[in-house]
């Protein structure tokens, strides 16, 4: 078991990564929607080739710190930055293409072929050949657990598994360094969505990708997560490995978050 209750951040700082490794910061982030604050003060590094899940109650903030790695979503004030650079001075479609996105309802186009919706994202950055479209789109179905055959076919042939693979191939296709991923597996069956974390972790080992997972799922982020960030009303409740959740839980919330 590692680290000791004394490490536990349990405001919303969390400890910055060694050796100048962090691919995403967030520096005193705050957001409001109207009169209701969202975040307050968040201060988060995300390490390369992390695997960081967020996990909370509905409305505690979490999505909206997703939304802001991609700039869909700017602080009021603070800074995102994503490789060193602030995201509000990005260019918004340069720095979504360099990003995979995935969310639970995948959005797939309903009028494309599955071969089509995969290489979506490259068709608009690369001439491809026919050929290399077809063997792209091939490497990219394998990658993910699917047959190549099925690249003709369109999304509503297919079972929510298998759109949530497309899903996934889709984001890979622009070959990101970072993966953002919004309840991802919320719309599948149990055992459906064991078998998606399990090739998620794979692919996210091998590929060395760097990867926020939203989730409401305690046993999905403990399971997935390398660290697991915990929020509450907008500020990090805790930020630790899963064993230090399990083991010094910061307080009552994540006591009964871990314990449920």
């Amino acid at each position: 078991m590692r680290g000791d209750a004394n490490e536990h951040s349990t405001a919303s700082r969390a400890v910055e990564p060694d050796d100048g490794d962090a691919i995403i910061e967030f520096d005193r982030v705050t957001k409001s929607f109207g009169d209701t604050a969202v975040l307050h003060g968040i201060d988060l590094a995300v390490r390369r080739g992390e695997f960081l899940t967020i996990v909370g109650r509905s409305g505690c903030g979490k999505t909206t710190l997703l939304k802001m790695v991609n700039a869909l979503e700017y602080p009021d004030s603070g800074r995102v930055l994503v490789n060193g650079e602030e995201v509000k001075e990005s260019n918004r479609v340069e720095l979504r293409r360099s990003i995979g996105y995935v969310i639970q309802s995948v959005g797939l186009f309903p009028n494309m072929t599955v071969g089509r919706n995969v290489a979506y994202v490259p068709r608009l950055t690369r001439a491809w050949s026919k050929e290399q479209e077809r063997d792209e789109v091939a490497r990219l179905l394998t990658t993910v657990g699917l047959e190549p055959a099925i690249a003709p076919r369109y999304p509503n042939e297919l079972s929510g598994g298998q759109r949530q693979r497309v899903g996934i191939a889709r984001a890979l296709a622009a070959k990101p360094l970072i993966m953002l991923m919004d309840e991802p597996f919320g719309a599948v069956d149990e055992i459906t969505r064991r078998s998606l974390q399990d090739e998620l972790l794979n692919l996210q080992r091998r590929l060395g990708l760097t990867i926020l997972l939203v989730t409401h799922d305690i046993r999905e982020a403990l399971k997935l997560g390398d660290r697991v960030l915990v929020m509450e009303g907008g500020r990090i409740a805790q930020l630790g490995t899963p064993d230090e959740l399990v083991s010094y839980p910061a307080d009552a919330f994540v006591e009964e978050l871990i314990g449920g």
